[in-house]
């Protein structure tokens, strides 16, 4: 016999990341990719933007988060992660949504790397230029 959990889920995109969130109550257990938190994100920094949310709602030790996630680099993926919670804890509790948009976590960080142009060497650098 199964236990019934209801569970919530959120797409968190940043950069080319992107993070497929499932948010159920439980005890606080994070894990990413089959890893604990602290374990994937190798710095600190990156393993507490990603929970940040959490934190913003107090909800750290009462909600199990489980991640998948894939593209871009360690920094876009924590980025991802925490828009994903930030959307999956909006559908939880649309209360929520108040104190999630203040601590900006709701809106989607547009910004993408620039590609790179036909005859220069980057996105906008040039080459240098010689007048004799």
């Amino acid at each position: 016999m199964s236990t019934a959990t209801t569970v919530f889920l959120g797409t968190g995109r940043r950069k080319t990341s992107t993070a497929r969130v499932r948010l159920s109550e439980g005890t606080g257990k994070l894990t990413v990719n089959g890893r604990e938190f602290d374990r994937y994100f190798s710095h600190e920094n990156f393993s507490k933007q990603a929970y940040a949310p959490l934190l913003t709602v107090d909800l750290r030790e009462k909600i199990d988060v489980t991640v998948n996630v894939a593209g871009g680099g360690v920094a876009g993926q924590a980025g991802a992660v925490a828009h994903g919670i930030a959307r999956a804890l909006q559908k939880f509790n649309p209360e929520l949504r108040a104190a999630l948009k203040k601590a900006g976590h709701i809106t989607r960080d547009p910004r993408e790397k620039e590609r790179k142009k036909p005859g220069q060497p980057g996105a906008r650098k040039r080459f240098q230029f010689s007048k004799r």
